[in-house]
């Protein structure tokens, strides 16, 4: 797709939306603006703590909310209550916009107890699937072990990893649902993309926001373990 077409935006929480949001600062989410410039349809990858702000910030860019993809159901990215907080997100969103929420299907149950959205909001999906955005495909991946649905997405040379992968590190294993059998299981999965893929994490857990994949694997402890057995050694809890 021509570059002048694709719209993509790296949005940090705390920074570029819900700047007074104190939890939003603390928690430095990222959220993903994924779109058609022709066609102005638009999806919000995680949208959480401000929403309208999220959405008013797209619409400014002449752009129109046509869904949501979600990478896991942890409030700081679909919303709820963490940490005696409520954190806004996808309930308050299809208050402003009756859009489909993308989710991975072993994530679904998860989500809709965490949001109180309803059932009938959610696009349950299977891996492999693709999301269409106007003529921009996302390639939906299932990457189990932070959660038993995390999934990541593929665009345009790019993955939006989630919690499953960050530039260092990866995401806990130690919370109701984690896995870091399939946690390791799915690093390697995302290990074997392209070197030239360029890593776009949930969280700004490192000083870079983006890397390509090649200098991730290089320098990411995750991936230096040889085999299973080793990486459980050193990272499971």
């Amino acid at each position: 797709m021509a570059i002048d077409r694709f719209y993509f935006r790296q949005l940090l929480s705390g920074r570029d939306f819900a700047t007074g949001d104190q939890m939003a600062r603390q928690m430095v989410n990222f959220v993903y603006a994924i779109g058609d410039r022709d066609t102005g349809d638009c999806v919000l990858v995680d949208p959480a703590y401000d929403v309208d702000s999220l959405i008013d910030t797209i619409a400014a860019d002449g752009m129109r909310l046509s869904g949501v993809l979600a990478t896991h159901y942890h409030p700081d990215h679909v919303g709820g209550s963490m940490m005696g907080m409520r954190i806004e997100g996808i309930a308050r969103l299809l208050e402003r916009a009756a859009v489909p929420i993308h989710a991975q299907r072993a994530e679904v149950e998860w989500i809709t107890k965490v949001t109180g959205v309803e059932r009938s909001h959610l696009a349950a999906h299977d891996p492999g699937d693709v999301v269409n955005v106007g003529d921009v495909r996302i390639t939906l991946v299932h990457t189990p072990g932070h959660t038993p649905g995390s999934q990541c997405f593929l665009v345009d040379g790019r993955l939006v990893s989630g919690d499953t992968l960050f530039l260092d590190g990866c995401g806990r294993t130690d919370l109701p649902g984690s896995n870091p059998d399939d946690m390791y299981d799915s690093l390697q999965r995302l290990a074997s993309l392209p070197d030239d893929t360029v890593v776009f994490p949930g969280h700004m857990y490192s000083h870079e926001p983006h890397a390509p994949l090649q200098r991730v694997r290089a320098s990411n402890a995750v991936f230096k373990p040889k085999s299973k057995e080793a990486w459980l050694g050193w990272f499971a809890p």
